[in-house]
């Protein structure tokens, strides 16, 4: 199985941490998109009558993959729903990658918006997420719109501008972007909008940065609730907001939001890198604010997202507790998240899947 760039891990600090390491995530070349490829346009493409494990055959609809997770409707146990992020199959055109994902089996996908998948600053965007939101229903795909693309706002700084950068304009720009975000989520029906902190500028106190992401997410927030769809914050390594304490802290710093305003956004690989807890007492411990989740492997200390099998995850007490958290009533999705293996997208797509299903306990 392929692994990261050696250059692509960062080693942090794991629970008690100290200072805030910065990632080095890597990232393909931007790519063209023709004029004529609009987001999700239909493009014919063939079915094999001899699909393999982990391939619709035909292509699967909702209840189809319900069967195949084993839930028996309301009352019953409820496997997680498993989606894969478009972070993860950047060399695919976004209608390509939804049809991949719905052969699979996917029950949805974590959709960041960047330059080749829904770009959100070019023009038509309500037109393109119109587009996008019918390839979606007739895909029968549930979706969470992802605010993580490296360079979407900035072609020189990764994550830049972020809700914490020192000039007033660059906070706006991601202000600007968030807001957009939840507008697409909204045209598309979408569980939550997942977003993040940013990492520390050089030279700010800790004090100061948060008041400025607390005045940043003042507006996304109102216009979340709005829109009636949530706003997921991850904690992520090395940035200001890293740990699941840390989003507490930014709750009362924002007045408590109910968590149907302000939920999360965990990532299970963040919570075996640096918390305190095991990852399925992490799911147990934050799930009345959890809107989203992304897992994949990963190693104590080393944030380096890994295909699952290359990393320390004991999965099936993770599985069974995102079962419990669906069971309760978790309507969102569990996104398969491996931003630096685009390269190998659809097979680590179709092996992710196939190493879900094979360690979710039976329901």
């Amino acid at each position: 199985m392929t692994h990261a760039h050696p250059h692509s891990r960062t080693d942090v600090q794991a629970h008690p941490r100290s200072g805030t390491p910065s990632r080095t995530d890597g990232r393909t070349a931007p790519r063209s998109v023709p004029a004529d490829r609009t987001e999700g346009q239909a493009h014919p493409r063939s079915v094999p009558a001899d699909r393999t494990e982990g391939q619709a055959h035909p292509r699967s609809g909702p209840a189809d993959r319900a069967a195949l997770r084993g839930d028996h409707g309301s009352g019953g146990p409820a496997a997680p729903r498993f989606g894969y992020g478009t972070n993860g199959l950047g060399d695919l055109r976004l209608d390509e990658a939804l049809g991949l994902l719905a052969d699979l089996g996917y029950d949805g996908v974590g959709l960041t918006l960047d330059h080749m998948h829904l770009d959100p600053l070019a023009p038509d965007l309500v037109a393109r997420t119109a587009r996008v939101a019918r390839r979606l229903g007739e895909l029968g795909l549930g979706v969470t719109v992802e605010t993580g693309a490296r360079y979407v706002l900035d072609p020189r700084r990764k994550h830049g501008p972020s809700l914490l950068d020192p000039d007033p304009e660059d906070r706006a720009a991601r202000v600007r972007l968030l807001l957009r975000a939840v507008r697409v989520a909204a045209d598309l029906g979408a569980h939550a909008v997942h977003c993040f902190s940013g990492t520390l500028p050089a030279g700010t106190p800790p004090d100061e940065a948060r008041k400025r992401l607390v005045t940043s997410l003042s507006p996304v927030l109102e216009a979340a609730e709005a829109a009636r769809v949530p706003l997921a914050v991850e904690p992520e390594p090395g940035h200001l907001l890293s740990t699941l304490d840390d989003f507490h802290q930014l709750r009362g710093l924002l007045g408590e939001p109910p968590p149907a305003v302000l939920g999360l956004t965990l990532d299970i690989g963040h919570c075996q890198c640096l918390e305190p807890l095991p990852p399925a007492d992490c799911v147990r411990a934050a799930a009345p604010w959890i809107h989203h989740v992304q897992i994949e492997d990963m190693r104590r200390g080393v944030h380096e997202h890994l295909p699952f099998g290359d990393g320390e995850i004991d999965f099936p007490p993770v599985l069974a507790a995102l079962a419990e958290l669906t069971a309760a009533g978790y309507p969102g999705l569990t996104v398969v998240e491996l931003p630096r293996h685009s390269h190998a997208g659809p097979e680590l797509a179709r092996s992710s899947l196939s190493f879900l299903r094979q360690e979710t306990p039976a329901c």
